[in-house]
């Protein structure tokens, strides 16, 4: 990953907004202010965006979100569309295919698809699942697809849009720390920086510069067991892949009454995978590549051990969606992002700054909807 920038491209002059984190949802902020007009500048700590916006599955979610999620995620689906074409990074409009297993996981989503309407949800029989998911299980009795969903390979698709940011006139000063924020002026490891307006996007690490901020959100860390496994067969699934765990996860989804029933059936089958708290789904890099995951585990700081139980349980629930033996694995990887009892954190903290996480793991699904929020709000 490269970028367009040197590490010193802190800008002269004051500027309207200054952005800290070049992560998904930094970019967002400056991506917004752009378009609007304003002058823009991005400081990072890293060399490139290296935390949860590449670490997910690339996938936005945008139909399974609810209330002020699913009013983020619109908006952004139709930025993302927008973008891919001016920052040349590949979109696909696939959707996304939910998996029913179970008579139970079917019912969600016949009730889904009865209150979200055709355009949204489309209902599937085990047939039509087979035409998405050539290579599934089984035991597969029917399913859904969601058209308006999106994809992207975050490896090409964030870096692509910081450098056409540079592009644009925006700079971002790589591997400079952010050292202390105040009305009009941040402090950086490689000089100060003058803004009318900043905002605080730093993901899962607010605690690191406003502790009482992290505190009072009730923020932690949820760590993810991720894994990259080889396609079985070379098999090729154009939507991302949703499971029965996944109607327990996603709001738009889990406020049905019919989840419940999946929640209880799946307690007194598989206790291990609301204990480990999996969200069974997978999607395929470019290369062919599936990305499957994950587990969720909530802490303020985490040891650096890996535990091979959780890459074990993956594996198990993949190969066994997937119709295979087993699962060959060529990466692993821990994801961490932002967590906290509400979705979205935006708070001034000060006159002109605000902190703007998204506390949810839906960061690539809402930020560009939640940047338009912010910006609204700010000019």
């Amino acid at each position: 990953m490269t970028s367009l920038t040197e590490p010193n491209a802190l800008p002269a002059s004051p500027v309207d907004l200054l952005v800290v984190g070049a992560g998904v949802v930094g970019l967002a902020h400056a991506v917004e202010a752009h378009l609007r007009g304003l002058s823009v500048a991005i400081v990072e700590r890293d060399a490139f965006a290296a935390g949860a916006s590449i670490r997910n599955f690339g996938h936005i979610c945008t139909t399974a979100q609810d209330g002020v999620a699913l009013t983020y995620a619109l908006a952004a689906r139709e930025r993302w569309l927008h973008l891919a074409g001016k920052a040349g990074f590949t979109l696909l409009e696939s959707g996304t295919v939910v998996v029913a297993r179970r008579p139970d996981e079917q019912a969600v989503l016949e009730e889904f698809a009865a209150a979200r309407g055709a355009d949204q949800v489309v209902l599937l029989d085990r047939a039509g699942v087979a035409e998405h998911l050539p290579t599934h299980d089984p035991e597969v009795v029917g399913g859904a697809h969601l058209p308006l969903d999106l994809r992207v390979d975050l490896r090409e698709a964030v870096p692509a849009l910081a450098d056409w940011l540079v592009e644009q006139g925006v700079p971002i000063a790589w591997r400079t720390n952010v050292l202390a924020v105040g009305p009009g002026l941040v402090r950086t490891s490689r000089g100060d920086v003058r803004a009318a307006r900043v905002v605080l996007a730093v993901g899962h690490d607010v605690d690191r510069l406003l502790p009482e901020t992290a505190d009072e959100a009730g923020m932690t860390r949820c760590r993810l067991q991720m894994l990259q496994v080889a396609a079985p067969g070379g098999v090729r699934v154009r939507p991302g892949v949703l499971t029965g765990l996944s109607l327990l996860r996603y709001g738009g989804f889990a406020s049905l009454s019919a989840a419940e029933h999946v929640r209880t059936r799946v307690r007194q089958e598989s206790p291990e995978l609301l204990d480990a708290v999996v969200n069974l789904m997978f999607t395929q890099r470019p290369d062919g590549d599936i990305v499957l995951g994950d587990t969720h585990h909530y802490s303020h700081t985490y040891a650096p051990f890996a535990e091979e139980d959780l890459s074990d349980l993956l594996l198990r629930e993949g190969a066994r969606l997937l119709g295979v033996p087993k699962l060959r694995v060529r990466e692993r990887w821990h994801g961490v992002y932002a967590s906290a009892p509400g979705p979205f954190l935006d708070r001034e903290v000060a006159d002109g700054v605000r902190v703007v996480s998204v506390t949810s793991g839906i960061g690539m699904t809402t930020a560009h909807g939640l940047a338009a929020a912010v910006l609204d709000s700010l000019t």
